[in-house]
Order: structure tokens, then sequence, then C-alpha cells
């Protein structure tokens, strides 16, 4: 086999080329794996909620699993610092590594994990240990990834490989919803709450040394070398330090960002499924099949975004797409309560995907360009995880109670419309390269 790395006759351009795909198509499938992992708890939450969180009353059950998912937030930030830090310093290539076997630990507490009725209290602390091994792996997720990716691109098509971080979250909740569907439809009912939600959970197992093999067998990127090679691996980079004391504003403006990033994320993709059930009477599976429409349309529009951003720029693509977002989010989740079929279902998630990845598309390289290389890591795991702690971790609890109020079915609606609010200062505070270090 030709080592292109090493090659002197392969024009530089063309091992560069094939080192930026190689690094997308790893990083892609690294992260589509460890977002599978994390959100099918998501998807199976009412049936967690039933082993594992008795309470007699199905709405006090599924909130309570779901502060069980937000607990895996409380630990991000922490994970955000150690694996960071740990990026910034030992390489992107060595935290994507070490995120994705902690996030495997954690999967497989909740996969093996007996249920309330066999061992009592002991069953709620295996699936909140395994909450918090994967909270803390995904805090050192979206930084690592990013850098990677940008670091790895080609000038003038960093929005577009940075964009694969989103579209391969897509990709994972596709294969999600796919695994839903396919084990609420072969199953009965009774059949997936005694023993079927652990499936999905025990294929995230089996695909886990696909993205650990993926991981084990990428480069360093370029960019971190190069940094590496003038600072020096020195006990007086403190990344931490640096973000905090010379770019809190920075810091301040990426956090404000990121809270549409999180809450749309969570709200319109994750949690809508079990939303659209509660809410709207929708079966599973009709609910699941709109989220794999849905989420294959956000795929493709993660990367048109990504590119379009290239081209006429990050904060003018985010000012737009944010700005639809706001104006349409309210008339589409009314058109849905008063038409609550199939075919309405299909379309509005199919419209809160696009709206989403014209937003989540363009963040990781909008996020990107406010941290240098040598804090990048550090800095963007921190204003990703500190929203997503506050705004994305507890939106499905927060919301299952607000649906209870006079809010109604419009709570998610109003959530998102505050988010984005905050957002659209953030964008318009922030940068417009299009070229990242």
């Amino acid at each position: 086999m030709t080592d292109v790395t090493h090659n002197p006759t392969i024009p530089s351009h063309t091992k560069h080329n094939s080192n930026a795909k190689k690094a997308v198509a790893a990083a892609s499938i690294g992260n589509a794996l460890e977002w599978y992992d994390f959100t099918i708890y998501a998807l199976f939450a009412v049936y967690i909620a039933k082993n594992f969180f008795p309470g007699g009353n199905d709405t006090v059950e599924l909130i309570k699993s779901f502060l069980a998912f937000g607990l895996g937030f409380l630990i991000r930030p922490l994970g955000a610092v150690v694996l960071g830090v740990y990026a910034d310093k030992a390489g992107r290539k060595a935290a994507l590594f070490l995120t994705i076997m902690i996030m495997a630990a954690g999967t497989l507490l909740i996969a093996i994990a007996p249920t309330y009725a066999a061992i009592g209290i002991g069953a709620p602390m295996i699936i909140l240990a395994g909450r918090v091994l994967q909270g803390f792996s995904a805090g050192g997720e979206v930084g690592s990834a990013a850098a990677f990716l940008v670091e790895h691109a080609p000038e003038g098509q960093k929005g577009k490989y940075a964009a694969w971080l989103q579209a391969s979250m897509a990709f994972s909740n596709i294969i999600g919803a796919f695994v839903a569907l396919a084990v609420t439809s072969l199953l009965t009912e009774d059949q997936v709450g005694d023993w079927g939600w652990r499936i999905p959970f025990i294929l995230g197992l089996l695909i886990a040394p696909v993205g650990l093999w993926m991981r084990r067998s990428l480069d360093e990127t370029p960019v971190f070398k190069a940094e590496f090679d003038k600072q020096g691996k020195t006990a007086e980079h403190a990344p931490l330090k640096e973000v905090f004391v010379n770019y809190g504003g920075a810091l301040l403006k990426g956090t404000a960002f990121s809270v549409l990033w999180a809450a749309s994320v969570y709200v319109m993709i994750i949690y809508m499924p079990i939303y659209v059930q509660r809410a709207f009477g929708f079966t599973g599976s009709q609910a699941f099949i709109a989220a794999l429409i849905g989420n294959s349309l956000m795929a493709v529009g993660c990367i048109v975004a990504g590119s379009v951003s290239d081209k006429i720029g990050r904060r003018l693509t985010l000012a737009i797409t944010t700005t639809v977002l706001l104006i349409a989010i309210h008339p589409l989740l009314w058109w849905l309560h008063h038409s609550p079929t199939l075919g309405t279902l299909i379309t509005v998630q199919s419209c809160f995907c696009v709206m989403v990845a014209g937003v989540v598309g363009v963040a990781p390289s909008a996020l990107s360009e406010v941290f240098p290389t040598h804090i990048r890591s550090t800095g963007m795991s921190l204003a990703y995880n500190i929203s997503t702690t506050i705004f994305g971790g507890f939106a499905p609890a927060a919301l299952t109670w607000l649906g209870t109020t006079s809010l109604g079915y419009s709570a998610p609606a109003w959530y998102v419309s505050i988010a984005a609010v905050i957002a659209l200062f953030a964008i318009f505070k922030m940068g417009d390269n299009k070229k990242t270090a």
C-alpha cells in the first residue's frame, strides 16, 4: 500500500486532501457512534422510566428519567475542562480516542443495569453512573472533534468540513430512529418494556470498536503539530487559565451563541419524538418515522449550510438561519397542534430539522474561529458545554413539566425562541472570518 504521508512523488496538496478526507471520515464515524450511544437514552426514556424510576405516575416517572438524562449534562463542563485541556496539550487524536472509550463504558453500564424490581435503589444508581460517564465523554467531544476537522480542512472549505460534525450527529439520530422504529415495530409493547429497550444500547457496544479502530488510525492535525513545534510541550502551557484570563469575552460570546446550538438540537431534534407522543397522541412508530426522515434532511442541510458559510461568511449565514427559525417555529407547532396527522408531523419535523441544520451546520466552524489553536479545544468545549448544561440537558425535563402549565403545546417553541434571541445578540458580536487557523 502506498504511504501518501511520506511518498515524495505525490504532490503535497494531494496528500493534504487525502488526509483531510480521511480525517472527516474517521472523526465523523466516531462522533456518530458516540452520539448514537448518547441519544438513544432519550429515545427510550419512557421505558427506562418504567424500569428504573417507578413513581406510580407516568409523568413523574418520565420527569425522573429525564432528570437522569440531564445529570449527564451536569458533568459535561468537567469533561470539557479535562478533555479539552488534554486535547490542547496531548493532541486532538489522543482526546478523540479517549472520549469514545469513556462513552462505551457508560453505555455498557446502562445496557446491563438490573432493574429497580431486581435490586432496588441500586438500579437507578447504575443508570446515573452510566449517564455521568456518557456526559463526561460528550463534554470533550465537540471541542476536540471540531478542532480536528477545521484544522485538517483545506482553506476555503473549513465551514464545509466542520459541518460534518453535526451532520454525523444527524446520522447517529437516523441510526437511533431506525433502531427504535425496528424495536418498537417488531416487538410488542410489553416486550420492549421488559427487555427490548436494551437492544439499542447493546448495538451501540457492538459498533464502538469500529470507532476505536478509526480513531487509532488518525493523523494529528498539521495545525496542532505546527503549534506544538513552535511552543513546545511545557508545563507552563495552561489552556484553561488562558481562556479565562485572556479570552473571557470570547468565552462569553461563544457561550451565548451556543445557547441556540444546544436548545435547538435537544428540543427540536432529540426531545421531539417523545414530545409528539405525549402532546399530540402519536404512536412511537409514527414519531420515529418522522425523526428518521427529518434527520436525513438535517444531515444534508448541515453540509449545505457549512458550504454556504464558506462563501458568504459565518455571521450572515447564522443571522439568516436563526431569524428564520425564530419566525417559523411557532406557526409550525401551531399547525401540528391543530392538524395532528402523520403527514403534518413529517412535514413539521422535516422543517424543524432543516432549520436546525442551518444553525448547527455552521456552528462548529463559527465557534472555532473565536479561539486560537493552542486553546481552541478548551475554549470550544467550555462554551458549548456550559450552554448545553443549562439549556440542553434539562430541557426535556423542563418541557415535560411546562407542558402541564398554561404554555401547553407551545412550550418548546417559546423555549427555542428565547435561545434564538440570545444567540442573535452573540452572532452580531462575533467576527466574520471565513478562514480558521
